[in-house]
């Protein structure tokens, strides 16, 4: 137990959810407990003064934490956030308790050996607390000395062979989905190129000279399990050109009850007989589906790749065979602006070795905002500002009908006569055919 009286603290684990007072408690007990098992080189009171600190926010109802800017190490400028609080002679054991972020490995893949390594590293050279992960992705230990910090980052890059992630107006640390690892509806190798990006931008990773953050992020398919769309400066979501594969035989044995929906994930309830029309063809946001003499057709034109009737039917269904990546730009979090999601940039690009076409195009993206973006401005604030028109034209961009999100209705969208050539006028025509029901 902590040796703090921390009441209000103590309300949170009252609840019926897990809570991290409870894990706070549990640390200040295992550093108080043990305090010659590693010779802790900074105060074993560390936990107790962080629960003082935010008890004391609470009561105040005042942070008292300071940002400490970056505070680097040798030869990095970003992965160490630097926190210092205001009330040092309350709370000694957080007078400093700095962050660091860890760069993840890939897919989140770890052995046990490495975090065995990471526990008694953060144990003996910091607070012992962990958050894993970040939005980012990173591995983030929470809590240490500015004293520590080069012996933490020797022991990281020289004994464990890892390396410090982004923080500051820098490349963020790229992140990825498991992929073609362990998913079969993944269109591209996430992590091949997750890794190949992270080792091509090391400079715009440890090196902040952006205008303000930027993040990569890598979803295999559109059901986007690292919500790429949401919080990436620039998303690539896995897609397939061609045909949804079907297989007929499949399709029947879920209409008649032999094989269960959803990969059996509701096995345990008993939702009534699977019914094709309500459950998928109904649901489909295009209307691109319907049952036709006994077989289940699709309209791949209207298909916008939501991945419903897919998860639903997962031996039935399946993506295309020529496949990539769509790539989006602009999601943030509130920061100048309000909170915002991607908007298209390229339906698709190809996802191969040396992934030349995708560094050309991220390389003409940081041109146009290193040049045109304000303090503190993330991307999609720039589009924002100086509107997407703009961004297509820096980047060599040719307008298309996939950027406009609303055909006919405030289209921000507009196409110069030189640029619309009969053949791509003939393109534009069948979009709007598509489109006049």
């Amino acid at each position: 137990m902590t040796k703090r009286e921390t009441p209000q603290l103590d309300e949170l684990e009252s609840g019926p959810w897990p809570s991290f007072v409870s894990d706070l408690k549990k640390q200040s007990e295992v550093r108080h407990q043990n305090p010659h098992q590693f010779e802790y080189q900074i105060p074993e009171d560390v936990v107790d003064d962080l629960m003082g600190v935010l008890e004391l926010s609470y009561n105040e109802k005042e942070v008292h934490w300071k940002h400490g800017g970056i505070v680097g190490v040798f030869g990095y400028g970003g992965g160490v956030i630097g926190r210092y609080c205001d009330q040092p002679e309350m709370f000694p054991g957080v007078a400093h308790f700095h962050t660091m972020r860890v760069n993840q490995p890939n897919g989140k893949y770890y052995s046990t050996d490495f975090l065995r390594q990471l526990c008694d590293l953060w144990d003996f050279r910091g607070s012992g607390i962990f958050n894993m992960h970040g939005s980012t992705g990173d591995i983030i230990l929470l809590g240490t000395r500015t004293e520590q910090l080069e012996e933490v980052f020797y022991e990281l890059t020289h004994n464990m062979d890892q390396d410090l992630g982004g923080s500051g107006s820098n490349l963020r640390t790229p992140a990825c989905c498991l992929g073609e690892s362990r998913c079969e509806w993944s269109c591209f190798n996430t992590q091949e190129l997750c890794y190949q990006l992270t080792q091509e931008y090391q400079d715009e990773l440890h090196r902040p000279a952006f205008p303000y953050k930027f993040k990569f992020k890598f979803d295999g398919c559109p059901n986007g399990c690292v919500a790429a769309i949401a919080r990436a400066d620039l998303s690539f979501v896995g897609t397939w050109k061609d045909d949804i594969q079907i297989d007929q035989e499949a399709v029947q044995a879920y209409i008649g009850g032999e094989l269960p929906p959803n990969g059996g994930a509701h096995a345990g309830r008993d939702w009534g007989p699977f019914d094709i029309q309500k459950e998928v063809i109904d649901r489909c946001p295009t209307n691109c589906m319907w049952m036709e003499d006994g077989k289940l057709k699709i309209d791949n034109k209207e298909c916008t790749r939501c991945m419903h009737c897919i998860n639903v039917m997962p031996r039935a269904l399946g993506p295309g065979k020529e496949k990539g990546a769509s790539v989006l730009a602009g999601a943030k979090a509130p920061i100048l602006d309000g909170a915002q999601m991607s908007s298209m940039l390229v339906p698709f690009i190809p996802t191969e070795e040396p992934y030349d076409e995708i560094k050309e195009l991220i390389e003409s993206v940081w041109d146009w905002w290193m040049e045109e973006g304000r303090n503190r401005e993330r991307l999609g604030e720039l589009m924002k500002r100086q509107g997407f028109q703009k961004m297509l034209e820096m980047t060599s961009l040719r307008s298309i009908p996939q950027h406009v999100q609303e055909p006919r209705h405030s289209p921000y969208i507009f196409w110069k006569e030189e640029e619309v050539p009969g053949g791509f006028e003939r393109d534009l025509q069948d979009f709007r055919k598509r489109h006049q029901r």
